[in-house]
């Protein structure tokens, strides 16, 4: 069992229910789920390079990455129906804590002139989304062997009610929010 996980079921747990006043265990809110987005739009002239961001992908998360295809068509940008134009990884369990607790140990450090991840980036429903401009962030990543920077989106999906005690849990997760 991860660090992270452990320390939710005891410490955690244990702060947000003093906090809120929980008057059961089921009540505290958890994380259900990570969700990394990558768009490639250049993908739609050279499928090559949406090959490269999903082996990246794969590296960071260490899961395997889903094609994400195009809706609907848009002629302003080329693009039609079924293309594809990026790729996904939904982390849930084991692994979500182990990339939630890289992304804030070791990634989001590296970030230069970082000082710290917006707390207004809630969606009102407890769920928090966070925007990186380059993968390079990730130790996992050689920088010699990436052929373009490419930013990503991570959605830290929560059970919490309200956005409050979203950024409480992820605070106690170490999340680093800007002052």
């Amino acid at each position: 069992m991860s660090r992270l996980r452990e320390q939710y079921q005891t410490e955690i747990v244990e702060a947000m229910t003093k906090k809120f006043g929980y008057k059961n265990v089921m009540q505290v809110p958890k994380l259900v789920k990570i969700v990394v987005n990558m768009g490639v739009g250049e993908a739609k002239d050279n499928a090559k390079v949406l090959d490269s961001a999903v082996a990246d992908m794969q590296t960071i998360t260490g899961q395997k990455a889903v094609v994400t295809k195009a809706k609907k068509a848009v002629a302003n940008f080329k693009i039609r129906e079924g293309m594809p134009i990026g790729c996904k990884v939904t982390l849930r369990g084991e692994k979500m804590y182990e990339f939630l607790d890289r992304l804030v140990n070791l990634a989001l450090p590296r970030v230069r002139d970082f000082r710290g991840v917006s707390a207004d980036s809630f969606d009102g429903r407890g769920n928090y989304a966070l925007g990186i401009k380059e993968q390079l962030i990730f130790p996992e990543i050689e920088y010699d062997k990436i052929d373009k920077v490419r930013g990503m989106d991570i959605i830290v999906v929560t059970t919490a009610k309200t956005d409050e005690e979203a950024r409480e849990l992820l605070r106690l997760f170490n999340m680093p929010f800007a002052r």
